[in-house]
C-alpha cells in the first residue's frame, strides 16, 4: 500500500497508538468530512478497487455509525460503533467494533482536531484492551490504511468542490 510519509505515528502508553496528521484546511471543514456521510463517501472508499457501500454515522452521543467497504473481488470489511462524546468542532471519541475480529475486544477512537493559522491538525487516538492487541493491530497495515484516507481526504478538501462545501459552511 503507498504511503506518503504524511502521519506521524507513536505509541504513547502500552495500549495506544496515536496519529497525527496536518491538513491545509480549516478545522470545521474536517470535522464536517469525518462527521457528515455525504462528504465521507468523497473521501473514505478505502483501498484502489474497493468501494463503501454502507456509511451511516448518527453524529451525536448516543449515535451509532456503521462502515462496510466492499473489495473488487467481492470481499467484505465492515465496523461500527457507538459514539460515546461528541463535541462539534474539535472532539468526538467513539467505540469500535470491526465484523471480521481482527482483534480481541473493541478499541475506543478519539479524533480531536486543533486549528492555527488555517491549519488543522488531527490527533487520532485509538486505545485497546491491551498491549498484546495493540501490538496486533500495529502487525497488519491498519496504521498505512489511514494514511491513504487521509491523503484521501487531503486530496479532496483541496478541491473545488470541498471549497464550496466550506462557504456554503460560512
Amino acid at each position: 500500500m503507498h504511503r506518503s510519509g504524511t502521519l506521524q505515528l507513536s505509541l504513547p502508553s502500552d495500549t495506544e497508538i496515536l496519529m497525527t496528521r496536518v491538513f491545509d484546511a480549516p478545522r470545521r471543514l474536517v470535522f464536517a468530512a469525518l462527521t457528515r456521510p455525504d462528504l465521507l463517501r468523497r473521501w473514505f472508499g478505502g483501498p484502489p478497487g474497493w468501494r463503501l457501500d454502507v456509511c451511516e454515522i448518527d453524529a451525536r452521543v448516543g449515535g451509532k455509525y456503521r462502515y462496510v467497504w466492499v473489495g473488487s473481488s467481492g470481499e467484505v470489511m465492515g465496523m461500527g460503533g457507538t459514539i460515546l462524546e461528541f463535541v462539534a468542532p474539535e472532539r468526538m471519541v467513539a467505540d469500535e467494533r470491526y465484523d471480521q475480529a481482527w482483534y480481541e475486544g473493541q478499541g475506543i477512537s478519539s479524533i480531536v482536531l486543533t486549528e492555527q493559522a488555517g491549519q488543522t491538525t488531527l490527533r487520532l487516538t485509538v486505545r485497546y484492551e491491551s498491549k498484546a492487541v495493540r501490538d496486533h493491530v500495529l502487525s497488519f497495515p491498519a496504521v498505512a490504511g489511514v494514511e491513504m484516507g487521509y491523503d484521501n481526504l487531503a486530496a479532496w478538501m483541496a478541491s473545488a468542490e470541498a471549497q464550496a462545501e466550506l462557504a456554503r459552511m460560512d
